[in-house]
């Protein structure tokens, strides 16, 4: 693989988990204080899976260089890379909950766009995101169920 290809492939999605990990450096401040349903991981969690959530968006990128995506496609895959990006800002950096259920959410639907755009010309490169969407919507219903740890956590619609 060319260096090219690779910055085209790895490029996008080591961008998304830089600067959304620069958007989560408060995360395990703000994490440990939520108020969050049983079902929510520990916050140990989060790190691997993301690694591997990374890994097969790049995996896909891949896919989509070798087989010469649509520009549709790329546009898809860039902008759910930039809201993915984007959410831990909102959430963690800002702690506006109602706004990173906007990010999120709208995440969800280029993700699903993408996959449906993906499932058309490479079936195995729209079932490598399935993971990732699963996990995108698990994240928008825990971001839609967490709350204020108590009067001290802030007003509300802050996390």
């Amino acid at each position: 693989m060319s260096l090219r290809s690779l910055l085209v492939v790895g490029g996008p999605p080591l961008a998304a988990a830089v600067v959304g990990g620069l958007g989560s450096r408060r995360a395990p401040e703000v994490y440990g204080r939520l108020a969050k349903p049983r079902w929510a991981p520990p916050a140990q969690a989060f790190g691997p899976v993301w690694t591997a959530l990374y890994v097969s968006i790049g995996v896909v990128g891949g896919r989509m260089h070798r087989r010469g995506a649509a520009p549709r496609t790329w546009a898809l895959h860039g902008t759910q890379l930039a809201l993915n990006a984007a959410w831990p800002a909102t959430f963690f950096g800002i702690r506006d909950r109602r706004a990173a259920l906007g990010v999120i959410a709208a995440l969800d639907a280029v993700l699903v766009a993408e996959v449906a755009d993906l499932a058309r010309r490479d079936p195995v490169a729209a079932a490598t995101l399935g993971p990732y969407l699963g996990w995108c919507l698990f994240a928008t219903a825990l971001t839609a169920r967490v709350g204020d740890p108590g009067p001290a956590g802030g007003a509300p619609g802050v996390v």
